[in-house]
């Protein structure tokens, strides 16, 4: 017996172990959040006529975008009933509090994508994913993982299709920059590219939302579940990236592919490594056996998933090992995390403050992104420890309470 609002010492610590293990999700976020920013602030080509990948294009380009993704379908999961989704009116109530937190992000996005700024902006397409996973938040694990499994092989190749139909649509379905508040007057065109011919395609990208849904349906409490992550999740990226060398290289998908460009200059080997966001994908299905980052490919799609499940595997492992210790040693990595919105808003608006402009004297590249870095984990492990929200997360989880009112009965 304990006295009344008082939990029991085995439920406190049981609460707590839960809490630490799943600081993991939000430390993962964090890691994200630095590896989109690397690729931000960071050549991903050296400055040569083959185009040389760097280390951070090699790294982080498609994985770091693509682990955010996953871990948004992973928040998904777990605030609509974990293991057990909700249903009913509790999960109509879950579903319009998602749908105001989406407005709030695409709101944020509109706004931001007017920036002087060479990145490509994730959050209007981040919003947009939200309101299309909403039908599937009362799906359990297993329906969510053959949904998940035939959207990855389908998706691809459907967009295949219909791309090169959207582009040579008169105007072409693509606005070539990022979304604005003024591209609402052409919904056509904004909506040909959000889905389909942007930087993030929403419609291939709606296999991350999945597969995070179906990681956050499972045991994530459990000592075999990040193991079993970890260990599939890399099976996966390594199969995926081997059988698409095995294509490009052994069975001439890359020759053929080179061929089709007309150039034989044209350096597509770099490209395949590091990025085909940009390049016109169409002409020859041997695009549709590459892996190569932003191709939004089967192959792509599989790789970047699996590398994402495996780092949720490992930071929920460290979650685990930290609590053994008694430190909160993953504490500024995942304040970062639980503040990703105001922080990936902030550094764009660094960003575009240094666009075009030459860096004040003894500044480097290295230190603008050492600088950001440094300042996101200590305003983030300061408001981890005080228990503080971030200001736009502060709106968005106004507007998340707000959907999700119920007015008492009058009886």
């Amino acid at each position: 017996m304990t006295p009344r609002g008082t939990a029991s010492p085995s439920r406190s610590a049981a609460a707590r172990t839960t809490g630490m293990r799943l600081a993991g999700i939000d430390a993962a976020r964090g890691l994200a959040l630095l590896g989109m920013m690397a690729t931000h602030v960071f050549p991903t080509f050296e400055s040569n006529a083959q185009l040389t990948p760097t280390w951070v294009g090699l790294v982080f380009s498609g994985r770091a975008s693509a682990l955010f993704a996953v871990l948004a379908g992973i928040g998904l999961a777990l605030s609509t009933g974990k293991q057990q989704p909700l249903d009913g009116p509790r999960l109509w109530a879950a579903r319009r509090g998602i749908a105001l937190r989406a407005l709030v992000i695409g709101a944020v996005g509109l706004t931001v994508g007017g920036l002087e700024v060479n990145i490509a902006i994730i959050l209007v397409h981040y919003a947009v994913l939200f309101l299309c996973v909403l039908p599937f938040l009362g799906l359990d694990v297993k329906h969510l993982l053959v949904l998940a499994a035939g959207w990855v092989l389908v998706s691809p190749a459907v967009a295949f299709l219909l791309r090169p139909w959207l582009l040579s649509a008169e105007p072409p379905l693509q606005l070539g920059h990022n979304p604005v508040w003024e591209d609402l007057s052409t919904p056509a065109v904004l909506l040909g590219d959000l889905f389909l011919t942007g930087y993030y395609p929403v419609f291939q990208w709606m296999t991350y939302l999945l597969v995070g849904l179906a990681i956050g349906r499972l045991a994530l409490t459990s000592a075999a579940v990040p193991v079993l992550l970890l260990a599939v999740g890399a099976a996966v990226a390594v199969l995926a990236k081997w059988f698409s060398v095995v294509m490009m290289e052994d069975w001439g998908g890359r020759a053929q592919l080179q061929a089709s460009l007309l150039d034989p200059s044209y350096p597509l080997e770099s490209l395949l490594q590091v990025n085909l966001a940009g390049v016109d994908q169409t002409g020859s299905a041997w695009w549709l056996a590459s892996s190569a980052p932003h191709s939004g490919t089967t192959l792509d799609l599989l790789h970047t998933s699996g590398v994402a499940a495996a780092v949720v595997g490992v930071f929920l492992i460290l979650g685990r090992l930290v609590q053994r210790a008694g430190l909160d040693l993953l504490l500024p990595l995942r304040g970062a995390g639980a503040m990703t919105l105001s922080f990936y808003t902030a550094h764009l608006c660094v960003m575009a403050s240094l666009s075009g402009q030459p860096l004040p004297s003894g500044w480097t590249v290295e230190g603008v992104y050492w600088a950001q870095a440094a300042a996101i984990l200590a305003i983030g492990g300061m408001f981890a420890a005080l228990g503080w929200r971030g200001p736009l997360e502060w709106v968005t989880h106004a507007a998340s309470q707000l959907g999700q009112y119920q007015p008492a009965r009058v009886r």
